[in-house]
């Protein structure tokens, strides 16, 4: 595969450019996000100035993610580094320190209303809000909730703190990203309007869903439906017996529509719940990744519109 020096060279040599502009031809500034998600915000608003590394990529889990010393390597090369914040990475600092990076991280999430997670009832018998892995490593949320791109509100902060970013690494294309921060805006404006109507149109008692984890607060809060989840707001946490059977008789008592699955999540305790209730399976919602570019949320706006479409089809009737 060519490299652009080796694509330059060619295209000097057969006339294609003039030195001159192959030396107006500005050098993408390389940047790390930390997960799918906001890289695709960090893209959108970058566009072609911007080289984009991701270190948790499509369907992957960063509340279980294990940097390599490649990870390393990609922010110790990086200008800026986006981050989420709100204690979703909880192995960032470890990463940066191994890295030597000289890097700027930018937190995405800066001016964000944090969403405290409610407190658990008395028969729970882990804790949400710090859970240690296999290997020993603390994932401590301190009881917020880090899911903030859940609510297109939100997004449209993510873009701004981006963008501000972006333009004080390289005001030469200040131009470049605040048009398209604006275009990307407008889109998201039109996706809220989008979600909105979506729920609107889902009977207002039908509108409260079991998910593999709790990773939809904002979305409910911002939207006007309620999510319930045997896990807590990390994917490492387990559900305990007490757990899913107080989740079975509540979907039981209140007659709870549907279940749905995250493709993050192993499938089998949903399944589990579904089999001992009425309540019906619903498709594969994206919560905390993206899927591939051949699935149906590559990105974050193909993701919001995937969830809607998935819960307009399990509760709408």
């Amino acid at each position: 595969m060519l490299t652009r020096r080796h694509w330059l060279a060619a295209a000097l040599a057969l006339g294609l450019i003039t030195p001159a502009a192959a030396q107006d031809a500005p050098a993408k500034i390389p940047v790390v996000a930390t997960f799918s998600i906001l890289g695709d915000f960090v893209r959108q608003v970058g566009g072609d100035r911007v080289a984009v590394s991701t270190l948790v990529g499509p369907n992957g889990d960063a509340h279980v993610f294990q940097p390599s010393p490649a990870d390393a390597k990609k922010v110790a090369a990086a200008k800026l580094v986006f981050v989420n914040g709100l204690g979703f990475e909880g192995w960032i600092d470890r990463l940066v320190k191994a890295s030597g990076t000289k890097a700027k991280l930018v937190v995405a999430t800066t001016g964000i209303a944090p969403r405290e997670m409610a407190e658990e009832e008395d028969d729970h018998d882990h804790d949400h809000s710090k859970k240690a892995d296999a290997h020993g490593h603390d994932h401590d949320h301190g009881g917020t909730d880090p899911h903030a791109w859940q609510s297109v509100d939100n997004a449209e902060v993510y873009v701004a703190n981006i963008r501000d970013a972006l333009i004080a690494a390289d005001p030469a294309g200040k131009a470049t990203y605040e048009a398209n921060a604006a275009a990307y805006t407008a889109r998201l404006d039109a996706l809220d309007a989008q979600v909105k109507a979506a729920i609107l149109a889902i009977p207002t008692e039908r509108r409260r869903i079991i998910t593999s984890h709790d990773a939809f607060g904002y979305f409910g809060a911002a939207y006007g439906m309620e999510f319930i989840a045997p896990q807590g707001v990390s994917t490492e946490s387990e559900a305990s017996a007490k757990d899913v059977a107080r989740i079975i008789r509540q979907i039981k008592a209140e007659k709870i529509p549907a279940v749905f699955m995250e493709n993050i999540s192993d499938p089998r305790l949903v399944k589990r719940i579904a089999a001992e209730t009425d309540a019906k399976i619903g498709g594969e919602l994206y919560s905390d990744a993206l899927s591939d570019d051949k699935g149906p949320a590559s990105t974050y706006i193909d993701m919001m519109q995937n969830n809607i479409r998935q819960f307009s089809a399990a509760l709408s009737s």
